[in-house]
């Protein structure tokens, strides 16, 4: 009775100075402290059911809205809710893994886990010679607590095929939520209103072109669902309408790069069906290459004869995308690719420490190659390149890392394809692998995984295809045992 009487006056302590405190912010007009309750309820949710928690977040993650939102000059940002739950989970996993030193050895030791080791260490070694080390370091943590969730946490998730499903059915689901919110914002002003697309997804996505990305690499996420023997009425009609509305929010997107991913990856599969040999698609590439390198200079006279800048008309606006002269959006993209070019030059081993190209690429740009939307403070986003930013973030190897982190992941999808005796394994990992490369050919033109938006995608893609290689090779030994 006692210690019953202890714990409810602590409660009692607890909550009376908890009112008092919050009155006193809310007499100020500040209400940050009404979100202490629904915070601490957040992390007792992970901490009792983490796998749960961690679907919540990745229905979440479409939805979340940077902190900038609400304190608009507040000198850092993340989103919110997600990214306190990330780092919550991470620090979880990493006191599961100390007391834990034999768990899932399977995942850790994969050939892609490998590649993604390289790239962890092969930042922290760029954060330590970084012009700006609280800048990269940052960068370094929210990489790690993109990663340790949405990687290792989603691996070990994913044992269990049928909770590969609910991951792609809860992003799609958060995304609906967005779709919704921007079609209906569109239409306020015409859906044939290319300018106004590059902001209504706002504020859940930073312009249409994260946007674009995500619904590319969900569109290939959904079509398993579409024809699994063993899924239920519901998720195939689910998968069915998420896949219509998704194609129809892709056009409307006008997000030029994300339509050339998403039919250079129909490409892709349609010579995965073919059964056309790796051999003849690589031979191809390097002749594409190198008649693309010997005519350069014809190709680049014919970029400049077309004048056509974006639309709101279809035809013109897929014109627009050779469009190297004129339209503001292509040149300053050239104009950012050159600056980091440029910046690698200047510092090709280690460069000059990830995250930091948005505040050293102002000196790097020319006159000639500014637009009307370059900015002389060099404050106006990233690189707009997967391979192009790490160039100049992290000297030679930034772009290595990525691409062996995508070459592997890849062969690990395409690996499992190849070899699967389960149908619904089969074709698992060709659409996964499908949307990977969506997003690993969109990464030449832009960079999205600083947000959990892309990042949960991306990692949870390439997570899918490590549990399943990882199913397939126990399948097998259970087989031959």
């Amino acid at each position: 009775m006692g210690n019953n009487w202890k714990h409810i006056s602590l409660a009692l302590v607890i909550s009376l100075s908890y009112i008092f405190v919050s009155s006193w912010y809310i007499g100020d007009e500040k209400y940050i402290l009404l979100l202490l309750p629904l915070a601490l309820l957040a992390f007792l949710f992970i901490f009792v059911k983490m796998d749960k928690a961690l679907l919540l977040i990745v229905f979440l993650a479409p939805l979340s809205v940077p902190l900038r939102e609400y304190f608009p000059g507040i000198g850092t940002d993340m989103y919110l809710p997600t990214e306190p739950l990330l780092v919550f989970l991470t620090v979880l996993f990493f006191i599961k893994i100390f007391l834990d030193k034999s768990y899932h050895k399977s995942i850790f030791t994969h050939p892609v886990t490998l590649t993604i080791y390289f790239s962890i260490f092969w930042i922290l070694v760029t954060s330590a010679t970084s012009s700006l080390p609280a800048v990269s370091f940052k960068f370094l943590a929210s990489r790690i607590w993109f990663i340790v969730p949405f990687y290792f946490l989603l691996s070990i998730l994913f044992k269990d095929k049928k909770n590969i499903k609910w991951f792609l059915g809860m992003y799609a689901a958060g995304l609906g939520f967005v779709i919704i919110y921007t079609i209906n914002k569109h239409l306020g002003y015409g859906l044939n209103d290319q300018e106004a697309s590059n902001w209504v997804c706002s504020p859940f996505y930073n312009d249409h072109t994260s946007y674009g990305a995500a619904l590319a690499m969900i569109l290939f996420g959904v079509v398993p669902m579409m024809r699994g023997q063993y899924n239920s009425t519901f998720l195939k009609r689910f998968a069915q309408i998420s896949f219509g509305v998704i194609i129809f929010a892709l056009v409307f997107s006008y997000s030029r790069a994300a339509w050339l991913s998403v039919v250079a990856t129909l490409s892709v599969l349609g010579l995965v069906l073919l059964k056309i040999k790796f051999k003849w698609v690589f031979l191809i590439a390097v002749l594409t290459f190198g008649s693309g390198t010997f005519f350069y200079n014809d190709i680049l006279f014919a970029l400049e004869k077309n004048q056509q800048d974006s639309s709101g008309d279809f035809n013109k606006h897929i014109s627009s995308i050779t469009n190297i002269t004129t339209d503001a959006s292509n040149v300053e993209r050239l104009n950012r690719w050159n600056s980091a070019i440029r910046l690698f030059k200047e510092k090709p081993v280690f460069g000059w420490g990830p995250g930091t190209y948005t505040f050293q690429y102002a000196p790097f740009q020319y006159s000639k190659e500014k637009t009307i939307i370059s900015t002389n403070f060099g404050d106006g986003g990233n690189a707009h390149s997967e391979y192009l930013g790490p160039l100049a973030e992290s000297g030679i190897l930034g772009p290595i890392y990525f691409l062996l982190i995508g070459i592997f992941s890849l062969l690990t999808g395409f690996r499992v394809y190849h070899n699967a005796i389960d149908e619904e394994m089969k074709w698992l990992a060709l659409f996964t692998t499908l949307g990977l490369i969506t997003y690993l050919l969109h990464g030449f033109l832009n960079n999205f995984l600083d947000t959990d938006k892309l990042s949960v995608l991306f990692w949870g893609f390439i997570a899918i295809l490590v549990s399943l290689d990882i199913k397939q090779k126990q399948q097998r030994s259970n087989k031959s045992a």
